[in-house]
């Protein structure tokens, strides 16, 4: 969510092994923490895996990184999220959310990446968002009456999609939008009809988008690109309309 501003050629550079285990990392730790250690009964734990392994991280890099969340470790880390607002060039509204263990040094850094956009007070462009809670699933059958899936499973919305890279083909995939507070029982509602859920996060929609042309695209791109390559930033969200 909220990468709709990435073209391949600047992903393709942009994925620096070390980086992305890094992030990976951290995303398995907070998950653990939060949720327990179990990715059966844990779906943003079981998301992180599934990431962490289709990018190769090494089987004990992931333990110890769930070890480590657990508490069952003797050097505990904790990671606290920290997000910011502001604006990119041509006044794209960004939310910028990030995980670490050095408030002060992350604030300092953010303050340097947002230098050529604007960064800011708390609450200036959260109100262009709402927070929801976001499941991307997949179901094996076809013709399936998303409508009532979402319905039962005690969803607000639900769209079809597309599967993205390394994600499950042919079948039905969806994205289910729920209240932040029912985002564990729509998941596990979602799992128990046979639904892979693949991702299930809390996330900040855009309410509205702003339309760009191409060479202000590329600059808004480059912009949010040296955003995402910081090590502490987990996720942008970008009140961005996407490149047919």
């Amino acid at each position: 969510m909220g990468a709709q501003w990435k073209h391949a050629g600047r992903q393709a550079s942009n994925n620096k092994k070390g980086q992305i285990v890094g992030k990976l990392v951290k995303e398995i730790i907070v998950s653990t923490k939060l949720g327990g250690p179990d990715p059966a009964g844990n779906f943003r734990l079981r998301s992180a895996l599934e990431d962490a392994r289709k990018n190769s991280v090494p089987r004990d890099t992931i333990d110890r990184a769930v070890k480590r969340g657990a508490g069952l470790l003797d050097d505990p880390v904790t990671y606290e999220t920290m997000t910011y607002e502001g604006f990119a060039p041509h006044q794209v509204p960004v939310m910028v959310e990030c995980l670490t263990d050095n408030r002060n040094r992350t604030a300092a850094d953010v303050r340097v990446l947002f230098r050529k956009g604007q960064l800011g007070a708390a609450g200036s462009v959260a109100w262009m968002f709402d927070r929801k809670g976001v499941i991307e699933a997949h179901s094996t059958q076809t013709g399936v009456d998303l409508e009532t899936v979402a319905i039962e499973a005690g969803a607000d919305d639900v769209t079809p999609i597309k599967a993205g890279e390394g994600q499950p083909t042919g079948g039905t995939m969806a994205r289910f939008i729920c209240g932040t507070s029912d985002l564990d029982a729509v998941s596990k509602a979602l799992a128990a009809v046979n639904w892979n859920v693949l991702t299930s996060e809390m996330s900040y929609l855009a309410k509205n988008f702003v339309e760009l042309d191409e060479a202000k695209m590329k600059e808004v791109g480059e912009f949010l690109g040296e955003i995402d390559d910081h090590d502490d930033v987990h996720r942008i969200y970008v009140g961005l309309k996407p490149q047919e």
